[in-house]
C-alpha cells in the first residue's frame, strides 16, 4: 500500500514531511477525492459512493471518539441516524439564514448552560450555516472543556453532535473559509482524533483554499491555532499561515484582526526577534485602536505582550492599562488576572486603575476566583501600594473561604500582607485560621512556600514559634537546596531573619537551631530582598533635618548595620530611640525633636 502511495503522488511525499498535514495535503491534490479508508486498502479508486470496505467493517460501534476510531455516521441525503431518533437538520450555502437568524441564533447559543441545551436547540433548527453549526461545537467545547481534556468524553457520543459532524465532512469542500477553520479549531477544542475522517478532511480542504492564498487575517489566524493544536508550533501549515499574516500592512487591519494576531503569536513563541518587525508595526497600529478594545481585547493583547516579552512596547502598556480603568468592572476573572499579571511582569501600575480597583475589588472579594483575589494581593505587594480598602476585604474574606485555597494562594496573600506590614482588623481571625491552615496541610506546602508564609507572619509580628522547628531541620534545609547549586542568597537571608527574630522574640522557643553556615552577614547583600529600600528623597531630607536639629553630621550615622543583620537608617551616640519618619511630614525639624527630644527645649544653632 505505501508503494502504491509513494508511486502515485512522489513529489508530494518528497516536500512535505510525513504526517497529518502531509496526508491531507494528498487528499486535496489528488484528481478524485479519497477517503482515509480507502488509501488504507488496496483499491484502486475511491469506493465511498458504494460503501467504504472499511467503514463497513465497523458499522456496528462508531464514534467521535479522541483516541481511535473515527466519526462514523450511515450515509444519507438526510441525517438520520436510527430512523427518527436525530433532528433532520442540514447545512446550507444556497439558502443561508440571514444575519439576523444568525445573531439570534448566537444568542441563544450563549445562554445555553450545558450540552444537553446546546443538543436542545439544535434540533430546534432545520437549516443553519457552517458558521452556525461551528458556534455550536465551539459552545460544547466551552461547556465540556476541564484541564485540558472533556469532563465527560460520552458526549461525543450523542446522535445530534454526531449528525453535525457528519455535515461538516460530508459537505466540507461546500464550507466557506470561516466556517470551514472555525469548525476544524472546534474539533480540536473536542480533542477529537487528528486522524478521524471529519479531521483529516477538514484539514484537507483548508490546506487547499490556504493554498489559493485568499482567506482573511482573521481566517488565517483561526487555521494558526487549529494547527497549532494539531501538530504545534512546528506545524508547515502554520508556518504558511505566517508567511500570508506577514505579507499584509497591520495598520489596515481592524480590531477583529489585530487581537487575533496577538493571540496567535503569543501561541508561536520560538525564535527570539524572528516576527520583530510584524510586532513593531502591530503595537505601532495598537495605539492608534486602543481606545476602542473591549475587555476581552485589552486582557488578550496584554497577556501576549508578557508572553512574548515585549518590554520595548511600554507605551503600548501604558495606553492598555488606562483603557482598562474603563473596564476593571467588567473583566472576568481569568481576564483580571491577565491583566493584573502583565501589569506586574512589566512594572506598571496607574493611580486610576488602583483607585478602580479600589471601588470593585470589595465588591467581589467573596466570590471572585480564588487565583484572582490572590493576583490582586500579588499585585498591590508587588507595587508597594498599601490599600485599606483593598485589603480589609480580602482579609476578611480571607477567614471564609482560605479553606478552599492552594497552599500557594494563602501563603502569596499573607505573603502581601508581610511586604506591606499590614496587620487586618481581623487579624486574630486570620492568623488563626492560617495556623489551622499549617497544622492540617503542613505536607501540601512546597517548602519555599512553607519558607515565604512563615516569613511573612513575622513581618507583622506574628511569630510562628511553633513551625519554624521543622525549617530548621536538616531534611527540610535539603530540600530547599536547588538541584547542584545549592540554597541561594534570598532564601538564606529569609531563614536568617525567621532565625534571629525568633532568637529576639521567643526566648522560650528551645527547639533546632539554625546552623551558622546558613545565616548571612547582611541583608543588603542579598539584593535588597528582605530590606525595603529608603527612599532617596526622604533619606536626604531626615539628614538634612537633622544637621539642622544636632547641629552637626558628626553627631549622628547613618546606614548603621547592626549585630542583628539589620540596616538602621540613621543612630545618635547616645541616643538609642527608634523613630518612624513619615514622609508626609511638613516641618522636618521641629519633627524630628519632637520624636528625639520630647521634653528638651530646642536650641538654635
Amino acid at each position: 500500500m505505501a508503494l502504491k502511495l509513494i508511486q502515485r503522488f512522489p513529489l508530494k511525499i518528497q516536500r512535505y514531511p510525513v504526517g497529518l498535514v502531509c496526508f491531507a495535503r494528498l487528499l486535496s491534490t489528488s484528481s478524485q477525492s479519497l477517503c482515509v479508508a480507502c488509501l488504507c486498502t488496496s483499491a484502486g479508486r475511491c469506493i465511498r459512493r458504494q460503501g467504504c470496505l472499511k467503514l463497513q467493517q465497523d458499522t456496528v460501534r462508531r464514534s467521535l471518539t479522541t483516541i481511535v476510531r473515527e466519526p462514523g455516521f450511515i450515509t444519507s441525503s438526510s441525517v438520520g441516524i436510527h430512523r427518527d431518533s436525530v433532528p433532520r437538520f442540514r447545512l446550507t450555502q444556497l439558502h443561508r439564514p440571514t444575519a439576523a437568524e444568525e445573531q439570534s441564533f448566537q444568542r441563544r447559543l450563549e445562554t445555553c448552560s450545558s450540552s444537553t441545551q446546546v443538543f436542545k436547540l439544535l434540533r430546534s433548527v432545520e437549516i443553519m450555516s457552517d458558521t452556525m453549526a461551528a458556534a455550536a461545537l465551539h459552545r460544547v467545547a466551552d461547556l465540556e472543556q476541564e484541564g485540558g481534556a472533556l469532563k465527560d468524553p460520552i458526549v461525543l457520543e450523542n446522535n445530534t453532535i454526531r449528525a453535525l459532524c457528519f455535515q461538516l465532512e460530508q459537505d466540507s469542500g461546500r464550507l466557506t473559509d470561516s466556517g470551514l477553520v472555525s469548525a476544524l479549531l472546534a474539533c480540536t477544542r473536542l480533542y477529537l482524533d487528528p486522524w478521524s475522517t471529519l479531521m483529516v478532511r477538514l484539514v484537507s480542504e483548508s490546506q487547499a483554499r490556504l493554498d489559493r492564498g485568499e482567506m482573511t487575517v482573521g481566517e488565517l489566524c483561526t487555521l494558526g491555532q487549529a494547527m497549532l493544536a494539531i501538530e504545534g508550533p512546528g506545524s508547515v501549515m502554520l508556518e504558511q499561515v505566517m508567511e500570508q499574516i506577514q505579507r499584509q500592512e497591520p495598520t489596515h487591519w481592524s480590531l477583529a484582526d489585530l487581537v487575533p494576531v496577538y493571540r496567535l503569536l503569543q501561541g508561536c513563541v520560538g525564535e527570539d526577534g524572528k516576527y520583530r518587525d510584524l510586532l513593531n508595526a502591530m503595537h505601532s497600529h495598537a495605539m492608534t485602536v486602543t481606545f476602542r478594545m473591549d475587555p476581552a481585547a485589552v486582557s488578550g493583547v496584554l497577556s501576549a505582550l508578557v508572553t512574548l516579552n515585549q518590554m520595548q512596547a511600554m507605551p503600548l502598556v501604558i495606553s492598555l492599562c488606562k483603557q482598562a480603568v474603563r473596564h476593571v468592572p467588567y473583566f472576568t476573572d481569568e481576564e483580571l488576572t491577565h491583566v493584573l499579571g502583565a501589569l506586574m511582569h512589566f512594572g506598571h501600575s496607574d493611580h486610576y486603575f488602583v483607585e478602580a480597583m479600589e471601588k470593585y475589588i470589595p465588591t467581589v472579594a467573596f466570590t471572585s476566583h480564588p487565583e484572582t483575589v490572590t493576583n490582586v494581593m500579588q499585585f498591590f505587594g508587588r507595587r508597594n501600594i498599601l490599600s485599606q480598602p483593598v485589603f480589609d476585604a480580602i482579609a476578611e474574606s480571607f477567614v471564609y473561604r482560605a479553606d478552599d485555597y492552594s497552599t500557594s494562594q494563602v501563603a502569596r496573600q499573607i505573603m502581601a500582607f508581610g511586604k506591606l506590614g499590614y496587620l487586618p482588623p481581623n487579624a486574630g481571625q486570620v492568623f488563626r485560621k492560617v495556623e489551622t491552615i499549617l497544622h492540617t496541610r503542613s505536607s501540601h506546602f512546597q517548602p519555599r512556600t512553607l519558607l515565604n508564609l512563615l516569613h511573612a507572619c513575622t513581618l507583622v509580628e506574628r511569630f510562628p514559634v511553633n513551625f519554624v522547628s521543622k525549617v530548621f531541620s536538616s531534611y527540610f534545609l535539603q530540600q530547599l537546596q536547588e538541584q547542584g547549586t545549592g540554597i541561594d542568597r534570598a532564601v538564606l537571608a529569609q531563614l536568617t531573619q525567621l532565625y534571629m527574630t525568633v532568637k529576639l522574640e521567643c526566648p522560650f522557643y528551645e527547639g533546632p537551631k539554625l546552623l551558622p553556615k546558613y545565616r548571612v552577614k547582611s541583608f543588603l547583600a542579598s539584593g535588597r530582598f528582605l530590606e525595603t529600600p529608603v527612599d532617596s528623597h526622604l533619606y536626604n531630607l531626615v539628614k538634612t533635618g537633622l544637621v539642622d536639629l544636632l547641629g552637626d553630621r558628626s553627631y549622628f550615622g547613618s546606614k548603621v548595620l547592626t549585630p542583628y543583620c539589620y540596616t538602621l537608617g540613621f543612630t545618635f551616640c547616645s541616643c538609642c530611640r527608634f523613630v518612624q519618619v513619615r514622609p508626609s511630614s511638613s516641618y522636618v525639624v521641629e519633627y524630628l525633636h519632637q520624636k528625639i527630644f520630647p521634653h528638651t527645649y530646642r536650641l538654635s544653632w
